[in-house]
């Protein structure tokens, strides 16, 4: 399955992102991909540059978005629809009851 996702290539403490097209069994880290599809500097205020055709293009053909993805994609109005959280659910924290002990 193909997905778009981010790619960091920046340097240590400056993360600069690319948006890359890429099998969906790739490592993040792997450095494989098919195609760039825009990159991302998330410390500059309009720090996006997207190819809104190619990205449009490669999702009619199926390929899957990820998270974050999705969501820049909504915020920068690329598609439409509702953001999705990207981060994991919270679980509440189930203490372990301390077995009472029968007095002697």
């Amino acid at each position: 399955m193909l997905m778009i996702r981010l790619q960091r290539v920046g340097r240590k403490h400056e993360p600069v992102f690319r948006l890359v097209l890429t099998d969906s069994q790739n490592s993040t880290k792997s450095g494989k991909f098919l195609e760039i599809l825009g990159n991302y500097d998330s410390r500059k205020k309009d720090g996006a540059e997207f190819n809104n055709d190619k990205i449009k293009y490669w999702i009619s053909k199926g390929a899957q978005l990820s998270t974050t993805v999705h969501n820049l994609l909504i915020d920068r109005k690329v598609i439409g629809g509702k953001k999705i959280n990207a981060l994991p659910r919270k679980t509440p924290i189930v203490s372990e009851k301390v077995a009472e002990e029968a007095p002697v």
